[in-house]
């Protein structure tokens, strides 16, 4: 069994002049919660920090104000209508085989007042459970609130599925069922990890045995040696 943390800066159509920033904030938030890993740290250590290192970011909008000069504000209040929000989450397993997930947001837009999204929501906007995994997920909010996206992923897992199998499946489930779409980082207790997405691009990034892996497109896996 290997400790391992995976992140995620959530799923839309991320413009190219955002791409290089967001691809190297979820590095450096990988990078941030594999260290606290080879402290020592607990998987729930691990999360906080990596999605703290995401909130801190302003490339992403979880906490700190998304972009708001002149130059932007239009393509950002675009975005917006069309349902973007960066949606940060992280989720590990420990030297202990312990997992645990952290999912946050900076919420969306035109909003109904007292709406309640599915980052708080467990089952929806993340699950954690020793026995079979943890998940964090992004996208269409009601959607995954509708199909309760974490722990469908997690009960194809203990039917026997693989970790990236289980998340594509329970994506794919959702569009069908409720035309919805969105994104899923996995781990297991052993170790696995899965980045899976139904939308144009999602940006994510893994630290796993001193290997730092992300990706921006469908399918992309990249990867890179960190310096011990």
């Amino acid at each position: 069994m290997s400790a391992v943390v995976v992140v995620h800066g959530g799923p839309w159509a991320i413009p190219e002049d955002l791409a290089k920033a967001s691809v190297d904030g979820v590095k450096a938030a990988a990078r941030q919660g594999s260290s606290v890993l080879k402290g020592g740290g607990s998987a729930l250590d691990v999360v906080e920090a990596a999605v703290m290192a995401l909130e801190d970011n302003p490339a992403f909008n979880a906490d700190i104000p998304y972009h708001t000069d002149r130059q932007r504000c239009k393509p950002v209040c675009r975005e917006y209508r069309h349902g973007h929000h960066d949606t940060v989450g992280a989720v590990a397993v420990d030297s202990d085989g312990n997992v645990a997930c952290a999912t946050s947001t900076g919420g969306l837009r035109y909003k109904m007042v007292g709406r309640v999204g599915d980052s708080p929501i467990i089952g929806s906007g993340g699950y954690a459970d020793n026995l079979s995994g943890a998940v964090s997920c992004t996208g269409h909010g009601e959607s995954i609130l509708k199909v309760t996206l974490a722990r469908l992923i997690l009960s194809h897992v203990e039917q026997g599925k693989s970790l990236a199998d289980s998340s594509q499946l329970s994506l794919q489930y959702m569009g069908d069922r409720v035309r919805g779409a969105g994104g899923a980082i996995v781990v297991s207790p052993s170790g696995q990890w899965a980045a899976t997405f139904s939308t144009e691009r999602m940006v994510w990034a893994s630290v796993d045995q001193d290997v730092l892996w992300y990706g921006l497109h469908p399918k992309e896996k990249l990867n890179e040696k960190l310096c011990q």
